[in-house]
């Protein structure tokens, strides 16, 4: 799981990370091909990434915690994040599988 937080955070020093406000926007857009949303984060705040995801083909997998998640990508009360780049995509799947 850490070779996880390790690739969000040079995902996030590519500026390949987009989170916040703008990743809703972003999932809409297509500009995004993972979201990453951790398994503290509230009821809603899963079901509309996952309900958003889901409709508009994007992966999403969920990671354990936010705080290790902040802790990547150098910013505070982040619950989820998007990751842009498609070969740091398929990096993060294959170490979340196994």
């Amino acid at each position: 799981m850490d070779r996880i937080y390790s690739l969000i955070g040079l995902a996030m020093r590519a500026r390949k990370v987009v989170s916040g406000e703008e990743l809703l926007e972003a999932i809409r857009k297509r500009r995004v091909s993972l979201v990453i949303v951790s398994e503290d984060a509230s009821e809603n705040t899963k079901k509309r990434y996952s309900d958003k995801c889901s409709f508009y083909g994007v992966d999403l997998i969920m990671i354990d915690s936010s705080v290790k998640l902040n802790q990547a990508i150098g910013k505070t009360n982040r619950m989820a994040v998007g990751i842009c780049d498609e070969g740091l995509k398929k990096s993060i799947m294959k170490c979340w599988k196994g």
